[in-house]
């Protein structure tokens, strides 16, 4: 029996939708992948916890660990306590330090195949009292050391703070030279657009973003050894694969050379691909950490695998259609994107709700929401379709269609 329902249009009009329902890629057992993947996570909202939502937060470890697990056992790894996990805008630092410990703590049942990399800021610091560079170094420095204790790897997340005090790009180097000379093993740099967040708006000391990547790959090429890779989110493949194709050949983790993890939830699928650019591994192609990784776990795993074996066809035929869903969720105002990978991991009943950390399941529409059931229908990406139907059913009553 065809499941259907009434779906609002952009107009907000209601039209009837048969949802098609065909069944997720699965990767294959064991899957094996030639390119380093990191699924940025989200974390469950406790929604009993009396609390007032939007100034305090309260997580399900239980569910927000068990989520990791699943990204694990799919074969990808897990970029903990960043923005996907609402990082400044609901998830405070004392509890992405226990997200942090508590991912690390489940990570070692999978044993070393069990990436992770965590999120390393200063978003501690009180934006008001920030007065000098000095203040955003001792940030980095605080979180630094507590995230190292653990034993965990770090991405050194883009500073509000820093990009609030630094009068010029040496106030960056000087902040950054501090940061990598101190660091126990490589880190992964982050790059996020003001798209992500218009606070970061600036970055690297110029709105030039030429300029800012001059920048940026100075601060690099001066610690090759102390820099894994870069994840850039500014939604532009062109400035990434320019990037790319400046980073240091030698250094990064293996000595191969400086990674660049995509950020770019508009054009994954071709920056991981490759352009075939060059002989040296990382000017060609593009490594992940990625947002859209946490709703697509099923399709990214099945599709690396498959770019692993050589069948680039496939591993096309599998991610590409999941790229309109991914620009729908990551649509302007960007910095809301975290809405939709919390939904579709409702809908696809990887959670019992639908709230969120600070109340942020309310900064989309449901316009927005009934057209990303239909995308991620559209994408096979809806892995039990009656639940989903029935959620997104829910839903709608509760915004009066009936």
């Amino acid at each position: 029996m065809a499941l259907t329902l009434k779906l609002p249009t952009a107009t907000g009009a209601l039209d009837t939708y048969t949802v098609r329902g065909t069944a997720p890629a699965k990767p294959a057992a064991g899957v094996k992948f030639n390119r380093i993947a990191y699924s940025a996570a989200h974390v469950v909202a406790d929604p009993r916890a009396a609390i007032d939502p939007w100034l305090q937060c309260a997580v399900d470890w239980e569910a927000t660990i068990a989520y990791r697990r699943r990204l694990w056992s799919l074969g990808l790894g897990v970029a903990e306590a960043m923005d996907t996990a609402q990082r400044g805008m609901g998830l405070d630092w004392p509890t992405s330090l226990e997200l942090i410990r508590s991912s690390l703590d489940a990570a070692r049942d999978f044993g070393p195949k069990a990436l992770v990399a965590s999120g390393c800021g200063t978003d501690h610091l009180v934006l008001d009292e920030v007065r000098s560079v000095d203040d955003v170094i001792r940030g980095y420095e605080q979180q630094m050391e507590a995230i190292e204790k653990l034993g965990g790897k770090l991405i050194v997340m883009a500073s509000r703070a820093l990009a609030r005090v630094a009068k010029s790009p040496a106030d960056y180097e000087r902040v950054y030279d501090r940061i990598l000379r101190q660091a126990r093993q490589p880190v992964v740099l982050h790059w996020l657009g003001e798209m992500f967040d218009p606070a970061l708006s600036g970055y690297w000391g110029t709105k030039d973003l030429d300029a800012a990547m001059d920048t940026a790959l100075g601060i690099i090429a001066a610690h090759p050894d102390k820099v894994d890779g870069i994840k850039i989110s500014l939604l532009d493949k062109d400035k990434e694969i320019a990037m790319r194709r400046r980073l240091p050949t030698t250094g990064g983790l293996d000595g191969q050379g400086v990674r660049m993890y995509t950020g770019d939830d508009f054009n994954y699928a071709e920056l991981i691909a490759g352009d075939g650019f060059g002989a040296a591994r990382v000017h060609g192609q593009s490594d992940a950490l990625l947002g859209i990784f946490d709703a697509i776990a099923p399709a990214a795993s099945a599709a690396l695998g498959e770019l692993a074996q050589g069948n680039t066809e496939k591993f096309h035929a599998i991610l590409g259609p999941t790229v309109p869903l991914s620009r729908h969720i990551f649509a302007a105002p960007t910095r809301f994107y975290k809405t939709g990978v919390v939904f579709m991991a409702w809908l696809n009943g990887h959670q019992s709700h639908f709230t969120m950390v600070g109340g942020q399941q309310s900064t989309r529409s449901l316009a927005h929401f009934a057209e990303l059931f239909r995308l991620a229908d559209a994408a096979n990406l809806l892995e039990q379709p009656e639940l989903a139907t029935r959620r997104m059913t829910a839903l709608l009553a509760l915004h009066g269609v009936e």
